[in-house]
């Protein structure tokens, strides 16, 4: 079934004094970051899945999510995706980006010396390669970054070290043993902020509404030769730029796929209505996952 329904931020509604915004993990994650980053005033509720935080904005126990959509150097979340296609009715109201910095925490008094092993998420581990390998350390992955530092505090674990946010410390009195661990200082992770309906820009930080419109879409092609590339050119005639393309598994029909799209334009405008229109001709299924403002380049 076809379907252009939108979402994305409206100037002028009455806006939600601090919403509820779940996030994946623990206080002092990154994507606690993403949330204090996206809102104004926000109450930041952890969950312990990405499918949590979607069947709490499905079921209406929170007004909207904040979920890590690409890493920099790790590629796109491509869960998130899957989740986006599943729960059909939640889309995609903005985007913030998110410095990676990362840092090697541990219980008070504890050395460099005295840690014989490292937890921490498994892309978080994979930044920190280069610092990790200076050592004989055994690196154990966690399900999240402040998880692993709020295992140790809890556990009292000496001999155990945390990659996390610095930021982390503090919450769980934690030390930092060493700083800036991750590799290179260009690092950043996009988060995408999801709800089932619009939500007021007032909720927002201002340069969350404030860059150029961009719109994710995912479709689904005839099984027939050329399909993509007729589907790709509704945008190419147009020079409509689509910043992102991809593929995920159906989940329906074997060896099928859907393509999901960032394109650099605003369904409102003649061009890419008309795109979309031609899309829609030639697609088997469209869905527009989310109409919203472009993240500030930094």
């Amino acid at each position: 079934m076809a379907s252009t329904a939108r979402t994305k931020p409206e100037a002028g509604n009455s806006p939600v004094v601090s919403p509820r915004v779940a996030f994946q993990g623990e206080p002092g994650a990154f994507s606690e970051e993403g949330v204090l980053s996206a809102f104004a005033s926000p109450q930041a509720l952890a969950m312990p899945t990405w499918r949590a935080v979607f069947e709490a904005i499905h079921d209406g126990s929170v007004d909207a999510g904040v979920v890590p959509i690409e890493r920099s150097a790790g590629g796109s979340v491509r869960e998130i995706y899957d989740l986006l296609f599943k729960f059909d009715e939640i889309r995609i109201v903005g985007e913030v980006t998110v410095p990676v910095s990362l840092a090697l925490l541990a219980l008070p008094g504890q050395t460099l010396d005295d840690v014989v092993r490292v937890y921490s998420i498994a892309q978080a581990l994979d930044q920190a390669d280069e610092f990790l390998r200076s050592r004989p350390w055994q690196v154990m992955t966690s399900y999240n970054t402040a998880g692993a530092a709020k295992a140790i505090a809890d556990g009292q674990e000496r001999g155990a070290g945390a990659i996390a946010s610095p930021r982390v410390a503090p919450i769980y009195g934690l030390e930092v043993l060493a700083a800036d661990v991750q590799t290179g200082s260009a690092n950043r992770t996009r988060f995408a902020v999801l709800a089932r309906e619009s939500l007021p820009a007032e909720m927002f930080r201002p340069n969350v509404v404030s860059g150029p419109m961009k719109t994710t879409l995912v479709w689904a092609v005839r099984n027939v030769p050329g399909s993509l590339y007729r589907c790709l050119g509704c945008f190419a005639e147009r020079k409509i730029n689509l910043s992102r393309l991809e593929s995920r598994p159906s989940r329906g029909v074997r060896w099928e796929y859907v393509f999901w799209a960032d394109m650099d334009a605003d369904p409102d405008s003649p061009n890419c209505a008309a795109a979309l229109a031609a899309l829609l001709r030639e697609a088997v299924m469209v869905r527009v996952a989310g109409v919203y403002h472009r993240a500030p380049e930094e």
